[in-house]
């Protein structure tokens, strides 16, 4: 019997001493002391926190936020979602938009709307709920409507809400998607660039372009704005007939039917995975429609935080879908929390679907590999001015798995020598605990 106590200790001991040097290079971390720098290290087998700093102070995550629209949407949704509101007369048919961000969009194949508007012999009338939706989220910078993340909010989406840019290393010219904005798009030669550059007028949908590397090969998107006078002429391009738009408060309250769409699962991969603002904004959207059956964005977060947040540790601080508000607030341990959530009430393999993958896929795949073929890390990252953020799971070579967050604000060295440090110190974790 004492042989056996003694074992036991020399085991909690050396587990002890190996956890204290795991976590004694992230307390003197000197890339963390650079900024302001949240960590928390979570066992949740043995339910013990191994090492925090600055938990409980709020930060800016950044597309960490996207967890909290991921799980939210995940509990609203269900397998598939409403991709459009429709309601049915003797000889019409009156539609209006429920946020569906696949309509059109170029990486989902989404036709289910398409084929109900192409396919009808009705007249079409589409309602206008355009202004339930507000076109940037609060915080957001001015100066991101020309960027690939900063697609406008929508209450019916066409194409993803951007003009898709391609070129092949063989061809002499761009190509582009949706062809509507074929009159919009001027090459400059004047412009200045090294390989090539696309921009769009700050007021207008006015594109101009300029490649002087003609071996380059480019897949990029651009933002358009986004307008009831321009969704009602897209709408008829694309459907090659005409529709009537009227005021969507004939048909507020109306009986009508949602048209299911595209599978959940796809847009929470992309979403997680390469960190799509958009998609993360109209899941919230989409949310909406399916509890309230009205589009307000502030509500659907308001449910979430009294219905499935109530309990985290400390109250966020939430006010969009994506994470591009700085006005955003959240704590490490309840990011912590929230991961527990999910590992607690989601498929596990759906946890490393839609999670990025260290050394394997979206943005942390050229990061915190394992050097085998399963990767140690699947967390969401999170970038802004100033702002970067990695919170997620570890799994270690004995088969336990530990959650993390890592919160940095306010730091002035490059992003890459914060996630070569995280890299650094995460890794031991893997090999060692």
């Amino acid at each position: 019997m004492k042989h056996i106590f003694l074992l036991l200790s020399l085991c909690i001991l050396f587990s002890s001493c190996v956890t204290s040097r795991l976590i004694k290079p992230i307390k003197n971390s000197e890339v963390f002391k650079q900024g302001f720098t949240g960590i928390v290290i979570y066992d949740p087998n043995k339910d013990k926190v191994l090492y925090a700093q600055n938990e409980d102070k709020y930060f800016i995550p950044a597309s960490n936020t996207k967890m909290f629209t991921f799980y939210t949407a995940y509990k609203i949704l269900g397998d598939t979602v409403n991709s459009l509101n429709y309601r049915e007369t003797k000889d019409s048919l009156v539609f209006w938009g429920t946020g569906n961000p696949a309509f059109l969009h170029p990486d989902f194949n989404d036709v289910s709307a398409l084929e109900l508007l192409r396919s009808t012999n009705k007249k079409l009338y589409w309602a206008d709920n355009s202004e339930e939706v507000t076109a940037y989220g609060s915080g957001w910078s001015w100066n991101w409507y020309k960027y690939y993340y900063g697609p406008q909010r929508t209450a019916l989406p066409m194409y993803g809400n951007i003009v898709r840019f391609t070129k092949g290393a063989g061809d002499r010219d761009l190509s582009y998607s949706p062809h509507f904005f074929a009159k919009d798009i001027r090459l400059n030669k004047d412009m200045s660039t090294l390989k090539y550059t696309i921009d769009r007028d700050s007021d207008a949908n006015l594109f101009q372009y300029n490649i002087v590397l003609d071996t380059v090969e480019i897949e990029t998107d651009r933002p358009f704005a986004t307008s009831s006078e321009l969704t009602l002429e897209m709408l008829m391009d694309t459907l090659g007939k005409e529709v009537h738009k009227i005021e969507y408060k004939l048909v507020a309250g109306l009986p009508h039917t949602k048209l299911k769409g595209v599978e959940t699962d796809s847009l929470f991969k992309q979403m997680m995975t390469i960190s799509d603002n958009f998609l993360a904004e109209q899941l919230l959207v989409l949310a909406s429609d399916k509890l309230f059956d009205s589009l307000n964005i502030g509500k659907v977060i308001e449910y979430a935080e009294k219905n499935y947040l109530s309990d985290l540790p400390d109250k966020p601080v939430w006010v969009d879908g994506s994470g591009l508000s700085s006005h955003n607030k959240f704590t490490p341990r309840s990011i912590i929390a929230l991961l527990k959530k999910i590992r607690e009430e989601i498929p596990e393999e759906k946890i490393y679907a839609f999670f990025p993958a260290g050394g394997k896929s979206g943005t942390i795949k050229s990061w915190y590999a394992s050097g085998n073929a399963k990767p140690y890390i699947y967390a969401k990252t999170g970038t802004l001015d100033g702002t970067h953020c990695l919170s997620g799971y570890l799994l270690t070579k004995s088969n336990k798995m530990l959650y993390f967050s890592f919160m940095h604000n306010n730091y002035i060295i490059g992003t890459n020598a914060l996630k070569q440090e995280m890299q650094k110190l995460l890794f031991p974790f893997y090999e060692r605990y």
